[in-house]
């Protein structure tokens, strides 16, 4: 049986979740980097894929599953030796889910915004707007993580790595987070760090700088 494949650009926050995951699992997957920038993404052969020609994008066998939360999902409930990532416990798993939208539908817009603004609509700076935007989304998440070591309670879930390459990419490229503000988010972005297996996170992260940085005046 040919091994799974991840179609996936290293400075995407979202493919970089995948591969924290694919790490986390100690999978043997095929990487495939495809390069936004010369439009590999655009091309019939990989619309044939995806045809919403987004990274990350997930090929097992004959199932292709695009968008990184439902990739990390499925990876798990497929290849985890247990459930820790994403639990089966209703409840526990509606807080890593809940966890997982918050990044989705509010603090990766968010970035998307700032990003979208710099590589496709010219800007030159980072928009005070669309700045106060994640500041907000820093507020929330520090409130979230009260009482926990990390994102949906006291042990690492796919939620974590979702939301960690996102406010990584945050903070080392458009707000960065003061740690007397953020104690809580500070700490848990640690937490992170210390992972075995952070680094292929964390070279996302200096690509993401370098390329906001070279659309900075």
């Amino acid at each position: 049986m040919s091994k799974p494949k991840l179609f996936y650009a290293q400075a995407s926050p979202a493919a970089r979740s995948t591969l924290l995951t694919i790490a986390a699992l100690g999978l043997d997957v095929e990487l495939i980097p495809v390069n936004l920038a010369a439009g590999e993404h655009l091309t019939p052969q990989f619309l044939k894929i995806n045809p919403l020609h987004t990274v990350p994008t997930l090929q097992d066998g004959d199932f292709v599953v695009f968008d990184s939360h439902a990739i990390n999902s499925y990876l798990v409930n497929k290849y985890g030796k247990t459930d820790s990532l994403y639990p089966k416990d209703a409840k526990k798993r509606a807080i890593v889910d809940q966890r997982l939208h918050f990044d989705s539908g509010i603090v990766f817009p968010r970035l998307g915004a700032v990003v979208g603004a710099l590589l496709r609509g010219g800007a030159k700076t980072i928009e005070k707007d669309k700045a106060d935007l994640i500041t907000q989304a820093y507020q929330s998440l520090e409130i979230l993580l009260e009482g926990h070591n990390f994102i949906a309670g006291d042990e690492l879930t796919i939620a974590d790595f979702s939301l960690g390459a996102t406010v990584s990419s945050t903070n080392a490229a458009i707000v960065p987070i003061a740690s007397n503000t953020y104690p809580r988010i500070t700490a848990w972005l640690s937490r992170l760090q210390a992972l075995p297996y952070y680094e292929t996170n964390q070279k996302g992260v200096d690509q993401f700088k370098g390329l906001i940085q070279s659309k900075l005046a």
